[in-house]
């Protein structure tokens, strides 16, 4: 554990970032105009609709945002762990922490106590690895960035991105967070991915889902050795 949460840190996850989804980029430049304190900014995953080095559509598509996190990066520590929508990111982000997904759960330390941090699309089952692996596969990328002549695949991949809904209420989702919570090693795990912004308590784990910043319009603010839910402001 390298890292260690500092008070005014907060948590961003699954803004999905996209022509229709702007919260994201809002949010940043209230950060950059010093119009929201932080001392950290942890990125949780799918913090782009879609976006990887090797896809050269998407990166143009991106270009706003990604200039203005690597601005912000040179005088803030950001912490971002890749998601199932944005992968292979380190090359577009040289001064900003990139976990990968093999290097998920990463653990920081809060005080006394250890903090699991994952995207959430982990431990699931081995057709959904296998998955994982070929679809962020350089080779299979920089294949399929060839033969898109015109962008037409990138083009209709963000078709069906802005016409899928990606907010909704999962019903059983404490049973399936008790699941999960049995594969941290950690005092507090928290997680993006699900886009339900809840907390469980099992035992003596304590378990956070960000919610979803284009969905719920907030963020998770730590402060005074305590988490609480920031609503995004206009």
């Amino acid at each position: 554990m390298n890292i260690s949460l500092k008070d005014e840190a907060i948590f961003i996850a699954d803004s999905h970032f996209n022509q229709k989804n702007q919260e994201l980029l809002h949010l940043l430049k209230r950060v950059e105009n010093k119009g929201l304190n932080i001392s950290q900014l942890f990125l949780m995953g799918d913090i782009f609709d879609f976006l990887s080095c090797e896809c050269k559509y998407f990166i143009k598509q991106n270009e706003e945002v990604i200039n203005l996190l690597n601005k912000l990066s040179d005088n803030l520590e950001i912490v971002y762990l890749e998601g199932n929508h944005d992968f292979n990111l380190q090359k577009l982000f040289p001064n900003i922490k990139v976990i990968n997904r093999n290097n998920q759960p990463y653990f920081i330390k809060m005080q006394e106590e250890k903090v699991g941090l994952s995207h959430g699309d982990n431990f699931i089952n081995w057709q959904y690895e296998l998955f994982c692996k070929i679809i962020r596969n350089s080779i299979f990328l920089k294949f399929m960035n060839f033969i898109d002549i015109n962008f037409f695949i990138s083009k209709q991949l963000e078709k069906a991105l802005l016409n899928k809904n990606i907010c909704h209420n999962i019903s059983d989702f404490e049973k399936l967070v008790e699941k999960r919570v049995k594969n941290y090693d950690s005092d507090v795990i928290i997680e993006g991915h699900y886009h339900q912004g809840k907390t469980f308590v099992f035992g003596n784990q304590k378990y956070i889902n960000v919610s979803s910043l284009c969905c719920q319009k907030d963020y998770l603010r730590f402060k005074e050795n305590k988490f609480f839910i920031e609503k995004l402001k206009d």
